[in-house]
């Protein structure tokens, strides 16, 4: 891949970290509800952490493999 590829996948896995972050924090104002009502993006948080977990290991693993072939 190339650098620019590369760079592009890690930001947007920044980005996604900081979406799942909002997400599993996320309250809303009824605090009497049920804890499934008071936190309704929470379920969302797992697999947008996860994609942009399987972003960062790409970018990285073609980051590295690049920058062995070049020694």
């Amino acid at each position: 891949m190339k650098f620019k590829t590369e760079i592009f996948l890690l930001l947007t896995s920044i980005v996604l970290f900081t979406v799942s972050t909002f997400c599993y924090s996320y309250v809303t104002g009824n605090v009497g509800l049920a804890l499934a009502l008071s936190y309704p993006y929470r379920v969302y948080a797992f697999p947008i952490v996860s994609f942009g977990s399987v972003l960062m290991v790409v970018a990285t693993f073609s980051y590295s493999r690049k920058s062995k072939n070049s020694l």
